[in-house]
């Protein structure tokens, strides 16, 4: 699903979904940019409800870019932008960890900080930060469908793209869980990249319980698969026979929760998630150190791994939590 890369940069087929604020830095007010993977969905507008609440509590000049698709191609630009208005730190949610990489590394020529989220492996930042560990996030929902069939059933995995390092980590360990647990559970094919994209997920899920009559279950990590992977379920009434999880803004996702054709999964806030981005990014603009034992609004005390901090913030997704979450604004 991955576009051309250099065709759409030499067009200049970039468009973005705001538009990005001419705010150069100064050394009282540090200025931070982040970039997501795609604007104007419910879990990246609570993400930028946190990046404005925590820059407003900081007194820094901090907001969000929020491309109009999932493209690496529109990252990369907004990226350049950042790097032309010379901000203090750039943050990133990766839609391909590998594209960003000569981008960033020019940001950090520049003096620019960079930090990263969903990317643990990205070598272009000073610090990635997760709100979920990839074993421990990737085998609860192993573990939540395995129950949930009895152990028995063919299930397929959604991913936002076949590149977005995270999403792909999780299914890894998620597959793994259910392999060595239940192994009466098989997988059809091996995984798709349309969970960024609700009417994307919605006909591969529609596509596969046509070509798979026996498919019970869709794991969907990236927050439109599920949502959009549910509709099929309940375009086919195929409520209670085939099991949909994931991480969904409860806000877009509450009634599918209430109809059962989306049993639910576990999230972390992605409004704590902005607040991060600006709570680190102000850190490293101000040239305050992160060791361990750090305490970072947010995190918590962070016991850093390289340039990885990581915690296991999960919240649960369910009939009976997600009208309080959605409430909330998520």
């Amino acid at each position: 699903m991955i576009k051309n890369i250099i065709r759409a940069l030499s067009a200049g087929a970039v468009a973005l979904a705001l538009t990005i604020p001419v705010a150069f830095a100064s050394p009282d007010k540090p200025v931070i940019g982040v970039v997501v993977k795609i604007g104007g969905i419910p879990w990246f507008n609570a993400m930028d409800a946190g990046i404005k609440k925590r820059a407003d509590q900081l007194g820094v000049k901090a907001f969000m870019i929020g491309p109009t698709s999932a493209d690496p191609a529109l990252q990369v630009r907004a990226i350049e932008d950042l790097i032309a208005q010379k901000v203090d730190v750039i943050g990133v949610v990766p839609n391909d960890a590998q594209v960003l990489e000569p981008v960033l590394q020019r940001a950090r020529a520049a003096g620019i900080k960079v930090i990263t989220h969903e990317s643990p492996k990205q070598q272009n930042a000073d610090w990635d930060f997760e709100l979920a560990s990839v074993k421990g996030f990737g085998e609860a929902y192993g573990k939540r469908l395995g129950e949930a069939l009895g152990g028995k059933g063919e299930y397929a995995v959604f991913v936002g793209s076949l590149t977005v390092p995270l999403h792909n980590a999780w299914a890894d360990a998620a597959i793994a869980y259910i392999k060595a647990n239940y192994p009466g559970m098989t997988l059809v094919g091996d995984r798709y990249g349309v969970a960024e994209d609700v009417d994307a997920s919605r006909k591969t899920a529609l596509d596969l319980m046509r070509a798979h009559p026996n498919l019970k279950g869709i794991l969907a990590f990236g927050s439109q698969g599920p949502i959009g992977a549910a509709r099929a379920v309940q375009e086919q009434q195929a409520k209670g026979k085939v099991v949909v999880l994931g991480p969904f803004s409860p806000g877009q996702g509450r009634r599918l929760v209430h109809d059962g054709v989306l049993t639910g999964g576990y999230m972390w806030n992605p409004e704590v998630a902005g607040e991060v981005f600006v709570a680190i990014g102000t850190m490293l603009a101000k040239g305050q150190p992160i060791k361990d034992g750090t305490n970072i609004p947010g995190l918590g005390v962070v016991h850093p791994d390289g340039h990885n901090l990581i915690v296991n913030n999960l919240v649960d997704l369910n009939e009976k939590t997600v009208d309080d979450l959605a409430k909330t604004g998520l």
